[in-house]
């Protein structure tokens, strides 16, 4: 059975890193919570290889962890990324979030290996926009990337878009395009000032949560973080808004591994890793229930909410960090 925490959160998938490696250089890039590590595209040393990757998933499905997501930096700058997905265990659902652009020519070959889902980052509809976020003048090979992806029939495919200041002019348009476009879905993310260090870039989600009720013809809550879907003019909308959220956090199943190997248990805290270095599977086990053991809710736990706002719990200041 699945392995679980204090706080009675069991952990049902995983989300690897591959690599810290990016074609793009999106101005809000938080790099799954390790801020800026960013490198050149060329491969690194310190990234782990196939076997390192396959040894903790075929751990990770021992304690019925179920579900696996590849990210990055962008997961597609691995020229192995076809060989991982292969040898992942069957008994594992595999997704994988990218910006999309190596898409065209390679689609057909990660659904022959085995990947299931896809998100595609694509942050606004008009080219000059998405530019200004991303850094990269890559929007239509962006469109080409969702178009290859579904024609290999990864379907629905969910576009990732960032909800901040420069972006937020671009959500109805957005949810046009998903309801007008058969096989494509939106999830709206909210931006998390936390780890990238501009507040002044923040949008109130609860806006668009109210936007979108209003023009919905049904709201579904998802069991997973208590998620709402809308659904307008018969595409599906879903809003990822972690910030301040208690129970997105006690709705939190996952574990997530670093490019270099390193086990963590909270997107938002880096003073938890545990890496796996060249590690035995027996000993990958005991990191991995260590890991699992001590993951603690960052909102309403980790975080206390009092009178001036989100402060750190005591209990956990003194925390060492393990690497």
């Amino acid at each position: 059975m699945p392995l679980a925490d204090d706080f009675d959160r069991e952990v049902t998938g995983v989300r690897v890193s591959l690599t810290d490696r990016c074609n793009f250089d999106c101005v809000y890039c938080h790099n799954e919570g390790l801020g800026d590590t960013r490198g050149p595209s060329a491969p690194q040393d310190h990234e782990m290889d196939a076997d390192d990757v396959v040894q903790f998933l075929e751990v990770a499905a021992e304690f019925d962890v179920d579900a696996v997501k590849f990210t990055g930096g962008e997961p597609m700058l691995r020229q192995d990324l076809a060989e991982i997905v292969r040898r992942t265990p069957e008994s594992m659902a595999v997704s994988m979030t990218t910006n999309g652009t190596f898409l065209p020519g390679r689609a057909e070959e990660l659904v022959d290996a085995g990947l299931e889902r896809v998100n595609v980052s694509q942050d606004a509809l008009d080219p000059d926009a998405f530019a200004a976020v991303t850094q990269s003048g890559a929007y239509d090979r962006v469109l080409e990337g969702v178009e290859a992806a579904l024609d290999a029939g990864l379907d629905p495919v969910k576009l990732n878009m960032v909800v901040f200041e420069h972006t937020k002019g671009y959500v109805e348009g957005m949810v046009d395009h998903v309801a007008e476009r058969e096989g494509l879905r939106l999830q709206l993310i909210e931006y998390m000032p936390e780890l990238t260090g501009r507040p002044e870039w923040n949008v109130d989600i609860d806006r668009v949560h109210g936007w979108l009720a209003d023009i919905a013809d049904r709201v579904e809550r998802r069991e997973m973080h208590d998620r709402r879907r809308y659904w307008v003019d018969g595409g599906m909308v879903e809003i990822v808004d972690p910030v301040g959220n208690e129970s997105f956090c006690a709705g939190c199943g996952r574990v997530r591994v670093t490019h270099e190997g390193k086990l963590k248990g909270c997107l938002n805290r880096n003073d938890d890793l545990r890496s796996m270095g060249e590690m035995t599977k027996p000993e990958i086990r005991e990191t991995f229930r260590e890991t699992v053991a001590e993951r603690v809710p960052y909102y309403g736990e980790y975080l206390v909410e009092t009178d001036d706002g989100w402060e750190m719990n005591d209990e956990y200041v003194e925390s060492p960090a393990v690497e």
